[in-house]
């Protein structure tokens, strides 16, 4: 997806009724005239195309109505649901994959640590990954394949020695990195610019805030395995940044109707 339109698709999660349940509303004459001007239907179109966005039209209302699918709410989200995830039921099983790539292979076992690092698994020991969750697609990818035990095993396990969960946590992913930057997306909250959008420059002003606050979630939940409420660790910051995000991007929704609904004057004394 180009950047541009990755972008307006974050826009449409966060000018629509709800970031949690995103439902069809009415794109009026205002944004869709904003929309033409900056060369935006065409990402639309794209967007609809990509099963991003669904579109409602009534010829008796006059009303064009848009909906982001959950593929496209997802995508807009970061690629993972927070939310979803804190609420997963968890069996008390963890999952574990274990590797041994031998040094002639070194591209083979970056690239493996690189996809386990972006499905949220933990680093637990040298060549131990761990997650609470499914490994089901981890199983998929490698039905068929010839098994090589001495080469890569996937378990499934629960500790047996005194060792408790917390400390599994502890010793596998890294919350104090995870916090600072969840503490960086909480401090761009606070500094949404506030007021009506009374001209341009004020607008272009939101815009920017909008581009820094989604770099800065992104970064955020990218970095975090969003584990089960149950294994989240004392002090996480998450729960309290979606929260916030939640209802900070909710005032942004509301500042940007004032602006639609003056665009047309701003517009004339541009």
């Amino acid at each position: 997806m180009q950047p541009k339109t990755e972008e307006f698709l974050y826009f449409l999660l966060w000018s629509a009724e709800q970031l949690t349940r995103p439902t069809f509303r009415n794109l009026n004459g205002s944004f869709e005239n904003w929309a033409y001007r900056n060369g935006l239907q065409r990402q639309l179109a794209t967007l609809e195309k990509e099963k991003f966005l669904e579109r409602k039209e009534s010829a008796a209302a006059r009303t064009r109505l848009y909906r982001l699918t959950s593929k496209g709410r997802l995508h807009a989200l970061g690629g993972r649901d927070p939310v979803a995830h804190w609420s997963r039921p968890w069996d008390g099983r963890w999952r574990l994959v274990l590797f041994d790539v031998p040094l002639a292979q070194n591209k083979r076992r970056s690239r493996l640590r690189r996809y386990l690092h972006a499905r949220g698994f933990g680093y637990l020991q040298n060549s131990v990954w761990i997650t609470p969750h499914s490994m089901a697609a981890e199983i998929e990818a490698l039905r068929g394949a010839k098994a090589d035990v001495e080469s890569l095993v996937l378990l499934e396990a629960r500790p047996c020695a005194g060792e408790t969960d917390a400390e599994i946590v502890t010793g596998s992913w890294d919350f104090e990195f995870i916090n600072r930057r969840y503490q960086r997306h909480l401090d761009i909250l606070k500094a949404r610019p506030a007021g009506r959008l009374s001209s341009p420059g004020q607008a272009k002003a939101m815009h920017r805030w909008a581009e820094t606050e989604r770099e800065a979630w992104i970064k955020a939940v990218r970095a975090d395995p969003l584990l089960p409420r149950e294994l989240l660790p004392p002090g996480y910051l998450g729960k309290r940044a979606w929260a916030r995000r939640i209802e900070t991007l909710g005032r942004a929704r509301r500042i940007l109707g004032s602006f639609s609904a003056g665009a047309g004057k701003l517009r004339s004394s541009s």
